[in-house]
């Protein structure tokens, strides 16, 4: 059986679960709303605080599915209670990042400056010190959109193996290579 999908999920204090009769979950909390269709084959129940799904059979695609929703209902409830918090570093000369709003302007070295609209669900900051690498902050409640929208900015230029320049998770370690070798 599912070690991840027979797990309960703990609902803390100020996150309220409400599951319709067609398995949409709703999950509200102090940091937002959040909804999930459950496949209708799950059995979802509430008590005490305690949400636990079972599945109906051990088929594969029901054991799939089992730790699936389970996995993300778990982070709907953190993330509206806690929220999730990416942190990205902008390694080379010349890189900078300014937020507006929900705008981001990104100088990657390219001719030109690279702007992006972020989603209404995430919260944007740049931040830049004398002497360090600029770091953009993302939060949100949404692990998956938040998941997807470092993922786009990372792809914008992503880190290169020789002097390591790109856009890069704070605390990544990137592998580097050597280089030519000198010459005879």
């Amino acid at each position: 059986m599912s070690r991840i999908g027979k797990a309960p999920i703990n609902v803390p204090n100020g996150v309220q679960i409400s599951i319709s009769d067609k398995n949409l979950v709703t999950v509200k909390g102090p940091k937002g709303t959040l909804v999930q269709q459950v496949d209708p084959d799950m059995t979802l129940k509430q008590d005490n605080g305690v949400v636990t799904l079972e599945r109906p059979s051990d088929a594969k695609p029901h054991r799939a599915k089992h730790g699936l929703y389970r996995a993300l209902i778990a982070n709907m409830v953190k993330g509206v209670s806690e929220g999730y918090v990416i942190e990205q570093e902008l390694v080379g000369v010349g890189y900078r990042a300014t937020a507006k709003g929900q705008r981001l302007e990104l100088a990657l070295g390219f001719s030109h400056q690279v702007a992006l609209e972020l989603p209404a669900e995430i919260k944007v900051s740049a931040a830049q010190e004398k002497g360090k690498n600029p770091i953009i902050r993302l939060e949100s409640a949404d692990k998956q959109l938040i998941g997807a929208v470092a993922a786009k900015l990372r792809s914008l230029r992503k880190p290169e193996p020789y002097k390591g320049k790109g856009v890069r998770f704070v605390g990544e370690n990137v592998r580097r290579k050597a280089g030519k070798a000198a010459g005879k």
